[in-house]
């Protein structure tokens, strides 16, 4: 019997690459030019070119540290970019200043009180840059020999020669130094720094002497300029933390861990005190700075008149971010009470803030908008069926519209085909209601669902007691 050899096809499949896209995930900061003015379509921002050109100036202010213990309100109708306003000022303002993004119903549910949950807000978002001096060792490697024990065991000894424009020296390494070495890959023709109180190496780059070592060098090698002066230099270093990630340090007996752990609980105020005279010491010691930064709060009509009132208080002391809060609501009840008032936020804390207002997009900059949903989200749409959605857009909502660019593309998909068009949207607009039929839909069944209220037979005009 002949051996044959079965050779089966085998599916390779790439690793499909998982990505989250959130609803303001295509928004790169306010897209604003130089002086400020507002350009019409910049990083991911459309319209609103007065509300973008006030934060804007607020950013300014806020980058400079001269607007720290303000209040902004944003206040629009929904769907008309409010939360994105706030993403690109976070955007903007860059890693090092903190910025802490709550919604207001988040309080009630934290197991701490609801002042305590916004103190913790409110010094997550203040910054401290801490300013460190340490010892460093920078040089370029001419040299590494490493003795290893014949018998393979034993401790390893070697020698580093390390050289500048000016000296050259020769160091001797134990078997910690040649592990980190070895780690960083490290070779003649490096600059390396060395710390001298952690022993940490790191590589800077490759000397621009070693440019022409085709065979040792690869695609990302950075080369950098051999350095000057003497190997060992003083060097300040600036670590960023927030106020609050101290005070968790502090209250806690695992120390640092405790951040990783998400259990904060409450901290008492007499732990807060003593770190608040220990960073005013470093302040009046040149060792470190306050750093201000941005608390926004998005639907802040959801606070209730207690933390109104510890918010006016807190926006009043010397260690404050700038507060930024959203909401859509027009004169409505103040949570807690039985007092109306504009956005259902109290008078008082209204006369702190400045307003930011944002209207309606007009339909050229919701079709800007909807394209740019589509490059976000990967979705090929036809012009045609682009100009739809605007409509959709006009006569229902923003969001509704922005739901239906996903569900279009999975539709089109199905029939084997690259680009979305009309028919698409049609049936997923014919699927999936939006808030205006599915109100009409409720009025006309009403009878056939549970709960529900109309007068009773009587005609009093009462709601019937089900």
């Amino acid at each position: 019997m002949a051996a044959g050899t079965q050779v089966k096809n085998v599916e390779v499949r790439d690793i499909a690459r998982i990505e989250r896209i959130g609803a303001h995930s295509h928004i790169r900061g306010l897209g604003l030019d130089d002086s400020l003015e507002a350009r019409a379509v910049s990083q991911g921002m459309v319209g609103q070119q007065m509300a973008r050109r006030a934060a804007g100036v607020v950013l300014g202010m806020i980058k400079e540290g001269k607007i720290a213990g303000r209040a902004v309100l944003l206040a629009g109708p929904p769907g008309t970019g409010k939360t994105a306003i706030a993403m690109g000022i976070s955007k903007s303002l860059g890693k090092d200043t903190p910025f802490t993004a709550m919604a207001g119903s988040e309080i009630y549910s934290l197991e701490m009180s609801k002042t305590e949950a916004l103190t913790q807000a409110i010094r997550k978002s203040i910054g401290i840059r801490i300013k460190e001096e340490t010892e460093i060792i920078e040089g370029e490697v001419v040299e590494i020999q490493v003795e290893r024990p014949a018998t393979g065991v034993g401790a390893k000894v070697g020698k580093l020669t390390l050289k500048t424009t000016e000296m050259e020296t020769v160091y001797d390494l134990g078997t910690k130094m040649i592990d980190a070495l070895t780690k960083e890959k490290v070779q003649s023709g490096d600059v390396i720094t060395i710390d001298k109180a952690t022993g940490k190496i790191s590589r800077i780059g490759r000397s621009f002497t070693r440019a022409r070592d085709y065979d040792a060098t690869g695609p990302q090698t950075r080369f950098v300029q051999c350095p000057e002066g003497e190997l060992q230099k003083r060097k300040e270093v600036v670590h960023t933390v927030s106020i609050h990630e101290i005070d968790v340090i502090n209250s806690r007996t695992h120390g640092f861990l405790a951040l990783f752990s998400g259990d904060t609980g409450e901290i008492k105020p007499e732990v807060r005190e003593q770190i608040n005279t220990k960073i005013a010491e470093w302040r009046e010691e040149g060792k470190a700075e306050i750093s201000p930064g941005v608390l926004f709060i998005d639907e802040v009509h959801m606070l209730d008149i207690e933390c109104f009132s510890f918010l006016n208080r807190a926006l009043e002391d010397e260690m404050a971010p700038v507060v930024i809060m959203a909401t859509n609501r027009g004169i409505t009840n103040i949570r807690g009470t039985n007092y109306t008032s504009p956005h259902g936020i109290p008078i008082d804390l209204l006369d702190r803030m400045i307003i930011i207002s944002t209207s309606q997009y007009r339909e050229s900059e919701l079709r800007e908008i909807l394209k740019i949903r589509c490059e976000e989200e990967d979705c090929e749409l036809s012009d045609d069926a682009l100009t739809v959605l605007t409509r959709i857009a006009m006569e229902t909502s923003l969001r509704y519209a922005i739901q239906l660019i996903t569900l279009a593309g999975l539709v089109s998909r199905r029939r084997k085909s690259n680009e979305v068009e009309i028919e698409d949207v049609k049936k997923v607009y014919s699927l999936f209601l939006d808030e205006g039929r599915s109100t009409q839909i409720l009025s006309e069944y009403q009878d056939q669902y549970l709960y529900d209220q109309k007068p009773d037979v009587g005609g009093s005009g009462e709601p019937m007691d089900l």
